[in-house]
């Protein structure tokens, strides 16, 4: 597994923290398991791999921190989707934003483009162009805007 496939798996917990009024220790303990991805494997290939420590440490970084961010990062969302309400953009679209924020905002060792390149690459295996374009729109304004230029 790489980095890449982490990010992803990050999102789709991100996005099931979104429906449920669990904590993101709750899912990470249930989901996060041999048994689980085994599980999951059958209908997505995505989790044919367990993840090893770094990995796994990784997602844990990701999903706690979207859980515990969440208000924030959706803030942010709301804020740079102009004209629209954060209560009408597409859940999956932002789960994606919300994982890429969090790593521009919280995880420095993540170059701003690579966490944006990431998220669009993500969105083009779930969603129309208009919605990646959309969600590129929204991370390259907020990058812009709330984010010191990195050196």
């Amino acid at each position: 597994m790489n980095r890449s496939t982490a990010r992803e798996i990050a999102v789709h917990f991100a996005f099931e923290l979104a429906f449920s009024d669990e904590k993101a220790g709750q899912l990470l303990d249930r989901e996060l398991t041999a048994e689980s991805f085994a599980r999951r494997a059958q209908d997505e290939p995505l989790y044919a791999q367990f993840p090893v420590k770094g990995e796994l440490e990784y997602i844990t970084r990701l999903v706690q921190g979207v859980g515990g961010h969440g208000a924030e990062l959706d803030g942010y969302i709301e804020k740079y989707a102009k004209g629209w309400r954060f209560s009408r953009i597409d859940r999956v679209a932002s789960a994606i934003m919300r994982v890429s924020m969090y790593e521009i905002l919280y995880m420095p060792d993540i170059p701003n483009k690579a966490a944006i390149n990431e998220a669009v690459e993500i969105a083009k295996k779930y969603l129309d162009d208009e919605v990646v374009k959309f969600i590129n729109g929204i991370l390259g304004s907020f990058v812009r805007t709330e984010v010191p230029e990195e050196e």
